[in-house]
């Protein structure tokens, strides 16, 4: 008797426990942490998402280059020959003896105009004893003491006024040897502002001469109207 009782007893309870739990409420949702500013949620390693990788671009297909026919290479020209052979004509002339080197001079100027280019040329003739330099003879003594006395304050030496004869207040500067010594007496007092020059000593002549390229508006007649001498044929080749 004290078993059936114990036994409908474990049934009466086990039914009470069933009735509790299919008619309990659900449960309520727990409620949500709120997080302090500033502090970022901790996230679980598997409620990571894996980061899409960004699609690569396609590889553009270089475009065929277009097949072109490359031109001859021309042989390069030698400009400045060109040039050379446009400023040089074929034929130049040569003007000359003059009488002396100021008519010279004039006809340097004459042809000048009608001229690209006039060079001029000393040739001597006969025997040469030596060179002297030399200044023009001055107006009076007085003046040629003057310039004697700059001469020295130039730093020039070996000179000596000329008092009597032909060449009477001339100032003779040194005898040289050599042409080269000189010339190079009389450029350096030249540099220094005085008109000093060179000349042969003896029976040597001195010839000036005029070479010249012509320019477009040259005529071999009125050119030698113009200064009194027949023009001679000259290789340009000269002039170079």
């Amino acid at each position: 008797m004290l078993i059936r009782a114990l036994v409908v007893l474990l049934i009466v309870l086990n039914l009470g426990v069933a009735a509790w739990w299919t008619l309990r409420a659900p449960p309520s949702a727990p409620a949500a942490i709120e997080q302090p500013l500033g502090v970022a949620r901790l996230q679980l390693a598997r409620e990571a998402r894996p980061t899409a990788k960004p699609a690569a671009a396609p590889t553009p297909t270089p475009a065929a280059a277009p097949v072109t026919t490359a031109a001859p290479v021309q042989p390069a020209k030698d400009v400045a020959a060109e040039k050379v052979a446009i400023a040089m004509p074929a034929q130049c002339y040569s003007f000359g003896p003059f009488a002396d080197a100021a008519a010279a001079k004039n006809a340097h100027e004459v042809l000048l105009a009608v001229s690209t280019r006039v060079v001029p040329r000393e040739t001597r003739t006969g025997t040469t004893r030596g060179w002297r330099v030399l200044l023009p003879a001055a107006a009076s003594l007085a003046e040629a003491q003057a310039t004697a006395q700059r001469i020295s304050a130039a730093g020039f030496g070996d000179y000596f006024v000329v008092r009597e004869g032909a060449e009477a207040n001339s100032i003779a500067l040194g005898r040289y040897r050599s042409e080269d010594s000189a010339s190079r007496r009389a450029q350096s007092l030249v540099a220094a502002g005085f008109p000093a020059r060179a000349e042969p000593l003896g029976d040597g002549r001195a010839s000036y001469w005029l070479d010249l390229v012509p320019g477009p508006s040259f005529d071999t007649a009125r050119a030698q109207a113009a200064v009194q001498i027949v023009p001679r044929p000259l290789d340009c080749a000269r002039l170079k």
